[in-house]
């Protein structure tokens, strides 16, 4: 997972140095802040109505209301404004590329585990053995966006936005309780879905 997250730290350091010159906007989340996760991007105007934005989001918690939420990832997007650059409506595509470290919602509950013949394990003192489990590993994603920014004056905006994609995830599944494997693959399981990625409403701060 470590060279994942240099991968992108590489990738979002180089496009910022690049971006960060007059016209760019610098761009929080305010909706993760108060979970203490951290959503921050970049925008840039190629022309009157295209832009690309790097984007870096940071959820840090190895254990966020007793449930496994690492996720570290970054994404590049291209978007096209209908009246012009970080101006009212907007539609993009983007690439993600994400390690994590989480529990999928259909595996919050404790469920019973079983053998190899389906009989339930037992613990020591007699009692079924339940537990949750957890997934780590890396997700690719490509999307397209849509969103809205409102120009609040010369410097200061709000850019509310969401977006849906196909997602690529390796990952492999752990007991929550010992942490060994539960899927019963030897190297990784793979998962595709199309799925909502990235959502919120951004301030935006506008260099001069």
């Amino acid at each position: 997972m470590s060279f994942m997250l240099k991968d992108i730290s590489l990738i979002i350091g180089l496009f910022s140095t690049t971006l960060l010159s007059a016209q760019t906007e610098l761009k929080v989340n305010t909706v993760f802040i108060p979970m203490g996760i951290y959503n921050i991007g970049i925008e840039k105007p190629v022309n009157s109505k295209v832009s690309l934005q790097a984007e870096v989001f940071v959820s840090p918690w190895k254990s966020f209301l007793g449930k496994n939420l690492q996720i570290y990832m970054g994404t590049m997007e291209g978007r096209y404004y209908f009246k012009e650059a970080g101006n009212k409506w907007y539609v993009g595509t983007y690439l993600s590329m994400a390690a994590f470290n989480l529990q999928k919602w259909n595996y919050w509950n404790k469920t019973t585990v079983e053998d190899k013949n389906g009989i339930p394990e037992l613990l020591p003192d007699g009692s079924v053995r339940l537990t949750e489990r957890y997934q780590k590993g890396l997700a690719f994603i490509w999307g397209i966006s849509a969103g809205y920014h409102f120009v609040l004056d010369k410097k200061w905006g709000l850019d509310v936005f969401a977006g849906a994609g196909f997602t690529q995830s390796l990952y492999k599944g752990y007991f929550e309780d010992n942490n060994e494997r539960y899927d019963g693959a030897k190297k990784w399981n793979k998962s595709g879905e199309v799925l909502p990625t990235r959502a919120g409403v951004m301030l935006t701060y506008k260099l001069e």
